[in-house]
């Protein structure tokens, strides 16, 4: 029986609608990933390292598309240096409570933002994250002239994405991973199943490729709480890592949880750095 044919209008438009609207999303994802991925990002400084009293140098450097922009915080009689890769959002104003973790350690402290954060010029994009990082690393080995087992590579979330990358290439003293995860689109595909997220993404930040090639001991922090980044990406991450390696388990959000938990976080990292130190 043939059906009328403002019926078939009537289900061609619940039928197909649906899936244009799929399509849409999916058009909306793949042309905004960048904005998505970076949209937490702020220009405006918060606080410099002055309003804690701590000693401060501006630190610059020229990369492909702009400049990058750093302060570098040292402490006197320093265990060595970290270099800092924070997550998607805001600036380094904003982690300065991060830096004092290991300031309080004994170690002088790079911070650096990511082109368009900050006072950084120009876009941010998974390839100048890059060049942003390996722009500090330089500036750390050739100006400061700190050698390679005196530097450590920390990074947060999507700075632990920006520190595997380098981390994989240079050998540095140790690695510390936090609250960061095994790629993007897998981080994607975990929050948004119905999304092909591993066919679409164009930002990776692939982790699971590159932490099996880190030459040095690795900390992997993660948060059983973590609802932005789950848990099992950090244990995948651990997994994967052939070098000596330790698992700092916290409670707390995943920005937050190094602060709610801070003497898990902080006696982990600790004895994780102290063990390096003498080595």
């Amino acid at each position: 029986m043939r059906l009328p044919s403002k019926l078939r209008a009537v289900l061609a438009i619940v039928f197909i609608a649906p899936v244009m609207l799929y399509l849409v999303v999916l058009a909306a994802f793949w042309a905004y990933q960048d904005e998505l991925m970076f949209q937490g990002r702020s220009a405006d400084v918060l606080q410099t390292p002055r309003a804690l009293n701590w000693a401060f140098e501006e630190v610059w450097a020229e990369v492909a598309g702009g400049r990058t922009h750093g302060w570098w915080i040292p402490v006197e009689n320093a265990r060595g240096a970290v270099l800092f890769s924070h997550g998607s959002g805001k600036n380094i104003s904003h982690y300065l409570d991060d830096a004092a973790y290991f300031r309080e350690l004994g170690y002088s402290v790079l911070l650096y933002d990511y082109g368009g954060y900050g006072e950084s010029t120009g876009a941010p994009s998974e390839t100048r994250c890059y060049a942003d990082i390996r722009a500090m690393w330089q500036h750390l080995r050739e100006v400061r002239g700190l050698p390679a087992d005196q530097i450590v590579l920390a990074g947060a979330s999507m700075g632990g994405g920006v520190t595997a990358d380098l981390a994989a290439e240079v050998t540095p003293r140790a690695v510390v991973l936090e609250c960061t995860f095994t790629s993007v689109p897998d981080a994607v595909a975990d929050s948004y199943p119905w999304l092909p997220a591993r066919l679409i993404a164009r930002i990776q930040f692939r982790n699971k490729d590159k932490v099996g090639h880190i030459q040095c001991p690795v900390l992997v922090i993660h948060s059983l709480d973590d609802t932005v980044v789950p848990f099992a990406h950090a244990r995948r991450l651990y997994e994967m890592i052939r070098q000596p390696k330790k698992f700092v388990e916290i409670r707390g959000s995943h920005g937050g949880g190094k602060f709610s938990s801070r003497e898990a976080y902080f006696g982990g990292l600790k004895a994780f750095l102290v063990e390096q130190a003498r080595d």
